[in-house]
């Protein structure tokens, strides 16, 4: 049984930053060695040109491979319509549509104003409802920079919940508040994710929270309090936005699922194989900062999981 839903995303948003192109292979050994350690979803690539990310090139092979690990939930990053007809042809399992609630960020991210950005969504869900039985990815409606911006400080509160109601009319399955930047504090959480779940009623909503500034897993703990069950994360803390100056670090996978497991909540994650998968991160990003307080202190003496707590 899972209580909380772990996303990895250091495939997506921590190697967008690396400037040295990550192995095919060795993103392969990845995500296999997550997986077999318990991680149900993976946002394995994004859907962007090459061109831009050049980090993404290898994009269909990493998710026709990701696909044949069995009990895996294949996710893929799309800007536009182009990205959703890609991951429609190889049959991802989910498509991550981005835009920023901050006009700005949207601008410099995906090149267009927030209204195109509604439009385009409302056209994916529509192709993603015409497409045949059984080939209808899931679609996460993400709300970037929604609870601050590089460029235009504090969002108001009321443009997160008024986006957010755009996305649900579009027909997402479910919606992703994004705190890009690390701006975010625990009380700033409670409104806006109290704001947007009384907007979109019954609609999934989800967290991706950054460390920026030390804040992550206490908004971790303000949105759980709200009922929030899907949480994404970067092994060792990898990740940020290349359009936002300073935004490093997404909250570290292997600490997220060490609270919640010490909460008592199951996530179906063990932390031991986990925090093994950081070989392979270590190996292939030499002079890259990784982060993860359990991975430098191990777990504590005669520590209980809580599955066997469950049991």
């Amino acid at each position: 049984m899972i209580d909380v839903r772990v996303c990895e995303v250091g495939l997506r948003d921590g190697l967008q930053l690396v400037s040295t192109f990550f192995p095919t292979e060795e993103k392969l050994a990845w995500i296999r060695a997550e997986a077999a350690a318990g991680v149900r979803e993976i946002e394995v690539t994004s859907f962007v040109p090459p061109k831009l990310v050049p980090q993404f090139v290898d994009a269909e092979e990493v998710v026709r491979e990701a696909l044949k690990i069995p009990g895996l939930s294949v996710m893929a990053l799309i800007p536009n319509m182009k990205g959703a007809e890609r991951g429609f042809a190889l049959g991802v399992h989910q498509l991550d549509f981005v835009m920023s609630v901050s006009r700005t960020h949207n601008l410099k991210n995906v090149r267009r104003s927030r209204e195109e950005s509604i439009a385009d969504l409302k056209r994916i869900v529509e192709a993603r409802n015409a497409q045949p039985e059984g080939r209808r990815p899931k679609i996460v409606g993400g709300l970037s920079t929604a609870l601050g911006c590089s460029y235009e400080g504090r969002i108001p509160v009321d443009d997160v919940r008024r986006y957010a109601a755009q996305l649900a009319a579009c027909g997402v399955d479910e919606i992703l508040v994004a705190d890009t930047v690390g701006y975010g504090d625990p009380a700033q959480v409670r409104a806006v994710f109290k704001a947007v779940m009384a907007e979109v009623g019954r609609i999934p909503v989800g967290a991706h929270f950054h460390d920026t500034r030390g804040t992550g897993l206490a908004n971790v703990a303000a949105a759980l309090d709200l009922g929030v069950r899907r949480f994404d994360a970067s092994l060792a803390g990898l990740g940020g936005c290349p359009f936002a100056p300073g935004a490093s670090g997404n909250i570290v996978m292997d600490d997220l699922v060490f609270m919640l497991d010490s909460m008592g909540l199951r996530t179906g994650i063990d932390i031991e194989k986990l925090t093994c998968v950081r070989a392979i991160l270590e190996k292939n990003l030499p002079g890259t900062e990784l982060h993860g307080a359990v991975a430098k202190a191990g777990l504590p003496t005669q520590y209980v999981k809580a599955d066997a707590r469950a049991g």
